[in-house]
Protein backbone atom coordinates (compact mmCIF):
# COMPACT_ATOMS: atom_id res chain seq x y z
CA UNK A 1 0.00 0.00 0.00
CA UNK A 2 1.01 3.62 -0.42
CA UNK A 3 -1.54 6.36 0.36
CA UNK A 4 -4.75 5.24 2.06
CA UNK A 5 -7.79 7.47 2.58
CA UNK A 6 -11.26 7.16 4.08
CA UNK A 7 -14.24 8.41 2.14
CA UNK A 8 -18.02 8.72 2.16
CA UNK A 9 -20.45 8.51 -0.74
CA UNK A 10 -24.06 8.79 0.35
CA UNK A 11 -24.38 6.48 3.36
CA UNK A 12 -21.41 4.38 2.29
CA UNK A 13 -18.13 4.88 4.18
CA UNK A 14 -15.04 3.09 2.88
CA UNK A 15 -11.24 3.11 2.75
CA UNK A 16 -9.45 3.36 -0.57
CA UNK A 17 -5.99 3.52 -2.08
CA UNK A 18 -5.09 6.78 -3.79
CA UNK A 19 -3.12 6.55 -7.04
CA UNK A 20 -2.51 9.67 -9.16
CA UNK A 21 -5.51 11.37 -7.57
CA UNK A 22 -7.87 8.46 -8.24
CA UNK A 23 -9.37 6.30 -5.50
CA UNK A 24 -9.53 2.51 -5.60
CA UNK A 25 -11.90 1.03 -3.03
CA UNK A 26 -10.37 -1.23 -0.39
CA UNK A 27 -11.91 -4.51 0.75
CA UNK A 28 -10.92 -6.39 3.87
CA UNK A 29 -8.92 -5.28 6.88
CA UNK A 30 -6.90 -2.12 6.38
CA UNK A 31 -4.46 -3.49 8.97
CA UNK A 32 -4.16 -6.87 7.27
CA UNK A 33 -3.95 -7.84 3.60
CA UNK A 34 -6.74 -5.92 1.88
CA UNK A 35 -7.68 -6.14 -1.78
CA UNK A 36 -8.56 -3.23 -4.05
CA UNK A 37 -10.90 -2.52 -6.93
CA UNK A 38 -9.12 -2.56 -10.27
CA UNK A 39 -11.25 0.35 -11.48
CA UNK A 40 -11.33 3.70 -9.68
CA UNK A 41 -14.42 4.98 -7.89
CA UNK A 42 -15.74 8.16 -9.56
CA UNK A 43 -14.93 11.19 -7.41
CA UNK A 44 -18.30 12.89 -7.95
CA UNK A 45 -20.23 12.98 -4.69
CA UNK A 46 -17.35 11.50 -2.68
CA UNK A 47 -16.35 13.29 0.53
CA UNK A 48 -12.96 12.90 2.22
CA UNK A 49 -13.16 11.93 5.90
CA UNK A 50 -10.47 11.69 8.57
CA UNK A 51 -8.33 8.76 7.37
CA UNK A 52 -8.80 6.66 10.51
CA UNK A 53 -11.08 6.51 13.55
CA UNK A 54 -8.80 5.82 16.54
CA UNK A 55 -9.61 4.48 19.97
CA UNK A 56 -7.45 7.33 21.29
CA UNK A 57 -5.36 10.27 20.14
CA UNK A 58 -2.13 10.76 22.06
CA UNK A 59 -0.25 14.03 21.81
CA UNK A 60 3.41 14.70 22.56
CA UNK A 61 4.45 18.13 23.82
CA UNK A 62 7.66 20.15 23.65
CA UNK A 63 9.30 17.69 21.24
CA UNK A 64 11.23 20.39 19.33
CA UNK A 65 13.81 22.33 21.33
CA UNK A 66 13.01 25.63 19.58
CA UNK A 67 9.33 25.28 20.47
CA UNK A 68 10.17 24.59 24.12
CA UNK A 69 12.21 27.80 24.15
CA UNK A 70 9.40 29.88 22.63
CA UNK A 71 7.06 28.50 25.32
CA UNK A 72 9.68 29.31 28.04
CA UNK A 73 9.67 25.71 29.24
CA UNK A 74 12.57 23.33 30.00
CA UNK A 75 13.38 20.48 27.64
CA UNK A 76 11.63 17.27 28.71
CA UNK A 77 13.74 14.33 29.86
CA UNK A 78 11.18 11.90 28.47
CA UNK A 79 8.20 12.40 26.11
CA UNK A 80 5.48 14.58 27.61
CA UNK A 81 2.15 13.00 26.65
CA UNK A 82 -1.57 13.57 27.12
CA UNK A 83 -4.80 12.31 25.57
CA UNK A 84 -6.85 14.35 23.09
CA UNK A 85 -10.51 13.51 22.59
CA UNK A 86 -11.17 11.53 19.41
CA UNK A 87 -14.23 13.76 18.93
CA UNK A 88 -11.83 16.66 18.23
CA UNK A 89 -10.82 15.13 14.88
CA UNK A 90 -11.50 17.20 11.76
CA UNK A 91 -10.98 16.10 8.13
CA UNK A 92 -9.06 17.90 5.43
CA UNK A 93 -11.19 20.78 4.19
CA UNK A 94 -13.13 21.05 7.46
CA UNK A 95 -13.60 24.26 9.41
CA UNK A 96 -11.83 24.83 12.74
CA UNK A 97 -14.30 26.38 15.19
CA UNK A 98 -13.04 28.70 17.95
CA UNK A 99 -15.34 28.23 20.98
CA UNK A 100 -13.92 31.17 22.94
CA UNK A 101 -13.09 34.02 20.53
CA UNK A 102 -11.67 36.13 23.37
CA UNK A 103 -9.02 33.48 24.08
CA UNK A 104 -5.80 33.21 22.10
CA UNK A 105 -6.08 30.01 20.07
CA UNK A 106 -2.97 28.77 18.22
CA UNK A 107 -2.14 26.57 15.24
CA UNK A 108 0.42 23.78 15.70
CA UNK A 109 1.53 21.73 12.68
CA UNK A 110 2.46 18.13 13.54
CA UNK A 111 3.42 14.82 11.99
CA UNK A 112 1.01 12.08 13.09
CA UNK A 113 1.74 8.36 13.47
CA UNK A 114 -0.98 5.75 12.79
CA UNK A 115 -0.51 2.46 14.65
CA UNK A 116 -0.98 -0.82 12.73
CA UNK A 117 -1.00 -3.53 15.40
CA UNK A 118 -1.81 -4.00 19.07
CA UNK A 119 1.41 -3.34 20.97
CA UNK A 120 2.72 -3.19 24.51
CA UNK A 121 6.29 -2.74 25.74
CA UNK A 122 8.19 -2.68 22.44
CA UNK A 123 11.74 -1.35 21.94
CA UNK A 124 12.35 1.61 19.66
CA UNK A 125 14.35 -0.62 17.30
CA UNK A 126 11.18 -2.64 16.59
CA UNK A 127 8.69 0.22 16.39
CA UNK A 128 8.64 0.63 12.58
CA UNK A 129 7.00 -2.75 12.05
CA UNK A 130 4.04 -1.67 14.21
CA UNK A 131 3.33 1.57 12.33
CA UNK A 132 0.80 1.64 9.49
CA UNK A 133 1.91 5.05 8.24
CA UNK A 134 1.95 8.79 8.74
CA UNK A 135 -0.31 11.75 8.07
CA UNK A 136 -0.42 15.50 8.64
CA UNK A 137 -2.14 16.97 11.68
CA UNK A 138 -2.67 20.02 13.80
CA UNK A 139 -2.95 20.34 17.58
CA UNK A 140 -5.13 23.45 17.87
CA UNK A 141 -4.68 24.93 21.35
CA UNK A 142 -6.68 27.35 23.50
CA UNK A 143 -3.76 29.05 25.28
CA UNK A 144 -5.90 30.77 27.92
CA UNK A 145 -7.22 27.43 29.18
CA UNK A 146 -3.88 25.67 28.69
CA UNK A 147 -2.02 28.25 30.78
CA UNK A 148 -4.63 28.29 33.53
CA UNK A 149 -4.72 24.54 34.10
CA UNK A 150 -2.10 21.96 35.03
CA UNK A 151 -3.07 19.56 32.23
CA UNK A 152 -3.63 20.10 28.51
CA UNK A 153 -6.56 17.86 27.57
CA UNK A 154 -9.40 20.40 27.82
CA UNK A 155 -7.49 23.16 26.03
CA UNK A 156 -6.77 20.88 23.08
CA UNK A 157 -9.86 18.68 22.83
CA UNK A 158 -12.64 20.99 21.67
CA UNK A 159 -14.51 19.75 18.62
CA UNK A 160 -12.48 20.45 15.42
CA UNK A 161 -9.22 20.98 17.36
CA UNK A 162 -7.41 18.04 15.71
CA UNK A 163 -7.35 18.39 11.92
CA UNK A 164 -5.99 15.13 10.49
CA UNK A 165 -5.28 13.84 6.99
CA UNK A 166 -6.05 13.79 4.24
CA UNK A 167 -4.39 10.39 3.72
CA UNK A 168 -2.14 7.91 5.49
CA UNK A 169 1.17 7.46 3.68
CA UNK A 170 2.68 4.04 4.33
CA UNK A 171 6.02 4.48 2.57
CA UNK A 172 7.85 7.49 3.99
CA UNK A 173 10.86 7.95 6.27
CA UNK A 174 9.72 9.80 9.42
CA UNK A 175 13.31 10.65 10.29
CA UNK A 176 13.76 12.72 7.14
CA UNK A 177 10.74 14.96 6.55
CA UNK A 178 10.32 18.72 6.38
CA UNK A 179 7.34 20.14 8.29
CA UNK A 180 5.79 23.51 7.46
CA UNK A 181 2.65 25.50 8.20
CA UNK A 182 1.31 28.29 5.99
CA UNK A 183 -1.25 30.76 7.34
CA UNK A 184 -3.05 32.55 4.51
CA UNK A 185 -0.12 31.66 2.25
CA UNK A 186 2.53 32.99 4.65
CA UNK A 187 5.12 30.54 6.00
CA UNK A 188 4.83 30.43 9.82
CA UNK A 189 6.48 27.14 10.81
CA UNK A 190 9.44 25.59 9.01
CA UNK A 191 11.42 22.71 10.46
CA UNK A 192 12.51 19.11 9.97
CA UNK A 193 11.83 15.89 11.84
CA UNK A 194 15.57 15.63 12.49
CA UNK A 195 14.98 18.42 15.02
CA UNK A 196 12.72 16.24 17.17
CA UNK A 197 14.02 15.57 20.67
CA UNK A 198 12.39 12.12 20.60
CA UNK A 199 11.93 10.59 17.15
CA UNK A 200 8.85 8.67 16.04
CA UNK A 201 10.25 5.28 17.02
CA UNK A 202 11.30 6.53 20.47
CA UNK A 203 7.80 7.92 20.99
CA UNK A 204 5.97 4.72 20.00
CA UNK A 205 8.24 2.68 22.26
CA UNK A 206 7.79 5.05 25.21
CA UNK A 207 4.01 5.20 24.93
CA UNK A 208 3.79 1.41 24.59
CA UNK A 209 5.48 1.06 27.99
CA UNK A 210 2.73 3.16 29.55
CA UNK A 211 -0.41 1.96 27.75
CA UNK A 212 -1.50 -0.55 25.15
CA UNK A 213 -1.68 0.88 21.64
CA UNK A 214 -4.39 -0.46 19.32
CA UNK A 215 -4.65 -0.57 15.53
CA UNK A 216 -5.67 2.87 14.29
CA UNK A 217 -4.50 4.80 17.33
CA UNK A 218 -3.02 8.18 16.40
CA UNK A 219 0.04 9.83 17.95
CA UNK A 220 0.82 13.51 17.35
CA UNK A 221 4.58 13.95 17.57
CA UNK A 222 4.90 17.60 18.60
CA UNK A 223 5.21 20.93 16.84
CA UNK A 224 8.23 23.09 15.94
CA UNK A 225 8.63 26.78 16.72
CA UNK A 226 6.56 29.46 15.03
CA UNK A 227 3.15 28.69 16.52
CA UNK A 228 0.75 31.61 16.39
CA UNK A 229 -2.85 32.71 16.84
CA UNK A 230 -5.65 31.93 14.42
CA UNK A 231 -8.66 34.05 13.52
CA UNK A 232 -11.86 33.69 11.57
CA UNK A 233 -11.44 33.24 7.80
CA UNK A 234 -7.83 32.05 8.12
CA UNK A 235 -6.65 29.29 5.79
CA UNK A 236 -4.12 26.95 7.40
CA UNK A 237 -2.07 24.53 5.34
CA UNK A 238 0.25 21.87 6.78
CA UNK A 239 2.87 20.65 4.34
CA UNK A 240 5.02 17.68 5.32
CA UNK A 241 7.34 16.16 2.72
CA UNK A 242 6.00 12.93 1.27
CA UNK A 243 2.44 13.62 2.47
CA UNK A 244 -0.57 15.23 0.84
CA UNK A 245 -1.15 18.72 2.28
CA UNK A 246 -3.74 19.22 5.04
CA UNK A 247 -5.80 22.37 4.45
CA UNK A 248 -8.40 23.79 6.83
CA UNK A 249 -10.15 27.10 7.33
CA UNK A 250 -11.22 28.86 10.53
CA UNK A 251 -14.60 30.19 11.61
Amino acid sequence: MAAIGRFQKGEDIFHAKIVDGEIFRLYGDIFGSPTFDKKPTPRKGVRTLVPIVPSKVIAVGLNYADHAREQNKPLPKEPLIWIKASTSLLPDGGKIEIPHPAHRTDFEAELAIVIARKIRNIPAASAARYILGYTAAQDISDRHIQNSESQYTRAKSFDTFTPLGPYIETKVDPLDMTIQLFQNGQLRQNSHTRQMIFNCYDIVSFISTNMTLLPGDVILTGTPSGVGPIKSDDTLEVRISGLAPLINTVK
